[in-house]
């Protein structure tokens, strides 16, 4: 019975941990009304692979045209820069003040930003 009991428990946990991304529950929650967290397009382009990835680096089709000409890679400094103020940091990311981005500023900081970039560092 002990053992059932503890094979149960090790699944229940294993299940949660390849679920988290799917779970949604903190701070990264708001992204999901735009951005699916797998290589899927919504009103945003998938999530999955973003940390690392070219700006614009996907088949998405409604990229801005600041985002389709990139020039620069999804790294923490710019991903807590484009969740704080989008708009501001499209325009420093791509050197040009006309520089146009859809998302909406989120000003995530402190401890929301630390989970949202750990959350968007887990999505392969």
């Amino acid at each position: 019975m002990k053992n059932i009991l503890m094979l149960t428990i090790a699944m229940v946990f294993a299940l949660n941990v390849v679920t988290v991304p799917s779970a949604v529950a903190g701070a990264e929650g708001k992204c999901k009304a735009c951005h699916d967290f797998g290589s899927k397009h919504k009103v945003g382009p998938g999530l999955a692979g973003v940390f690392g990835r070219d700006a614009g680096g996907t088949d998405f089709g409604k990229y801005s045209d600041a985002l389709k000409k990139g020039g620069w890679k999804w790294d923490e400094a710019n991903l807590r820069n484009y969740l704080y103020d989008s708009k501001k940091a499209i325009k420093e990311l791509t050197g040009d003040d006309g520089a146009k981005t859809k998302m909406p500023p989120q000003k995530l900081k402190g401890a929301k930003m630390d989970e949202v970039i750990a959350f968007l560092k887990g999505l392969k």
